[in-house]
């Protein structure tokens, strides 16, 4: 299962950047000039987890497979982006392919780096490229709403759909986006989502982009403004430097490590974007360890031990029998597979059990 996060913001706030650091991998070209990204820039990361490592203590094995997770960076938008401005809306429709968008803004001053708009303001920032997605999302919508009148003169389905679209498309046009509808759960509207893949409905987590002095400091006062609004629209605010997430990417894990230390900072900004973004979609991990690999496997919280065996191969499920669970702390604190099971730590479960985050997974299945 692929997480898809989308790096979107106005030129030059640091998407690239962040890009070229959160994957590790240069080639995406940072450079100080509006449009520099003309093709989306994809890459498949792996997710760092230090259960990982804990369980290749204990197994031995001859590899460790981690979760991954696509990023794309995709270029700077501007005002009138919708309507074709600046390199306009093929890039619009790359952020539907996403599930989660990381929405960079600037919270840094520097007088080398020029901004689009003239100077620093988050809040405006936020609004030009929000209030681009709603346009793009009202011209998705009309197209609909046309198609749904001709369909619904011999169809009810469609006539309900049309109804909800009708709705939909005067909340749109009071510029509010599509997360606000208050018939969200509605069957009709979901159906709708699910085809248009709306982008003012997507979750958002804000990258505020600081320089290193703020990053010390734990903000200033554009990371408050943009923090006061991301709890009013219940987002996740991110604070990394860009430069520093750069910086870290030479450096083995111990050095990078003993450099967020040195500036007070616990995570790399990689591992928060993860962490919430996996929090954004309710995702989760389970792990097999054995001495071919220790990998784990990203699910959906919630999911049942049959559906979960499925993410490894589809004939899991199909010829499920049992699972058999040891939770990812006893399997460390006891010291692995074995001395869990003289301990009693090993359960066998069913069909229905529920997948827990962490479990050390194996499955007993008929082919």
């Amino acid at each position: 299962m692929g997480l898809g996060v989308g790096i979107v913001g106005l030129p030059n706030v640091g998407k690239s950047t962040t890009f070229n650091a959160l994957t590790k991998a240069q080639n995406a070209e940072a450079q100080n000039y509006p449009f520099c990204t003309i093709e989306p820039n994809k890459a498949i990361v792996p997710v760092p987890d230090r259960r990982l490592e804990a369980l290749a203590k204990i197994v031995n094995p001859d590899k460790i497979q981690y979760s991954t997770i696509d990023f794309v960076d995709i270029a700077g938008l501007v005002r009138g982006a919708s309507k074709g401005e600046g390199l306009g809306n093929q890039f619009l429709s790359n952020i539907r392919e996403v599930e989660v968008i990381l929405h960079m803004v600037r919270c840094f001053e520097d007088g080398n780096i020029t901004h689009v708009e003239g100077d620093v303001n988050p809040l405006r920032d936020i609004e030009i490229i929000e209030t681009e997605l709603i346009y793009a999302d009202i011209t998705q919508c009309e197209k609909k709403i046309d198609k749904l009148k001709k369909q619904s003169k011999g169809s009810k389905d469609a006539a309900a759909q049309l109804e909800v679209a009708l709705k939909l498309m005067e909340h749109l046009g009071e510029l509010q986006p599509v997360k606000t509808f208050e018939d969200l759960d509605n069957e009709h509207f979901k159906a709708l989502d699910k085809e248009l893949r709306f982008l003012s409905n997507k979750d958002v987590i804000y990258g505020a982009n600081v320089d290193e002095d703020s990053l010390a400091d734990g903000g200033n006062k554009y990371v408050d403004e943009l923090k006061q609004h991301a709890q009013e629209v219940g987002a996740d605010v991110i604070m990394l430097c860009a430069k520093i997430e750069e910086e870290l990417v030479g450096l083995e894990e111990d050095e990078a490590k003993e450099f967020l230390t040195d500036l007070g900072v616990e995570e790399s900004g990689l591992e928060q974007i993860i962490r919430t973004a996996f929090d954004k979609l309710g995702l989760q991990s389970y792990f097999t360890a054995g001495k071919i690999e220790v990998r784990a496997w990203t699910i959906r919280k919630n999911t049942k031990a049959p559906q979960a065996a499925a993410v490894i191969h589809n004939d899991f499920e199909k010829g499920f029998i049992k699972a058999e669970v040891i939770s990812y702390e006893d399997f460390v604190n006891y010291g692995g597979e074995a001395k869990c099971k003289e301990a009693g730590k090993l359960r066998l479960e069913g069909k229905d059990y529920i997948v827990q985050d962490g479990d050390v997974m194996h499955f007993r299945f008929n082919v």
